[in-house]
């Protein structure tokens, strides 16, 4: 049954040559939207604000930081270095694994956390301490993802143990909360 006040329409039934007419439409407007994107947006938000971009700010130069590794007259080595995040102010930190350049043997290692000098043209400045240097450890397998940071810690067992092999691993992670760093290890650094 028909409603008497909209009558039938030819238009209304779709036909093959409707449906190569619309697909052909949609596949231009598409085309040409494609070619009309604007540039990436440049502005950004106030550091610190809910949600903030990234900005465009270069991370801290691991090379260019001073540590607190009393090396003498060995120098230091920044053995690995990875950067991101993680405090959540849209400026990148930097992270690096330093240790004295030893020459041989497995020397402890200090992890840091790096922020940009506190004025123009400053050096970086280490701001944390994850791995201190005076609890023999040395740390491998830096990374920085999503705000955490991670690495495998390796250590002795006891002053028996040759320096040269380390025999204790530990994958760690660290987190920034509550203004400070939270460390977690074996399966709670897994899930973090």
């Amino acid at each position: 049954m028909q409603n008497a006040a909209v009558p039938e329409l030819a238009h209304t039934h779709a036909r093959p040559l409707h449906w190569l007419a619309t697909a052909t439409a949609m596949a231009a407007v598409v085309a040409l939207a494609g070619l009309l994107t604007p540039d990436a947006a440049k502005a950004s938000q106030a550091p610190g604000e809910q949600g903030a971009p990234l900005t465009t700010a270069a991370a801290p130069d691991a090379a260019a930081a001073a540590f607190p590794l009393d090396c003498g007259p060995l120098g230091t080595v920044v053995a690995q270095r990875a950067s991101g995040d993680l405090d959540g102010d849209g400026t990148p930190e930097t992270v690096a694994v330093v240790h004295c350049d030893a020459g041989g043997g497995t020397p402890p290692s200090g992890v840091y956390v790096l922020t940009p000098g506190a004025v123009k043209g400053a050096p970086p400045r280490v701001v944390a301490t994850l791995v201190d240097p005076k609890d023999r450890q040395s740390a491998t397998g830096l990374a920085v993802r999503d705000g955490v940071v991670a690495a495998t810690v390796l250590g002795y067992s006891s002053d028996d143990v040759p320096r040269f092999a380390p025999d204790v691993r530990q994958d760690v992670k660290w987190r920034w909360r509550g203004g400070k760093f939270i460390r977690s290890t074996g399966a709670a650094a897994m899930g973090a």
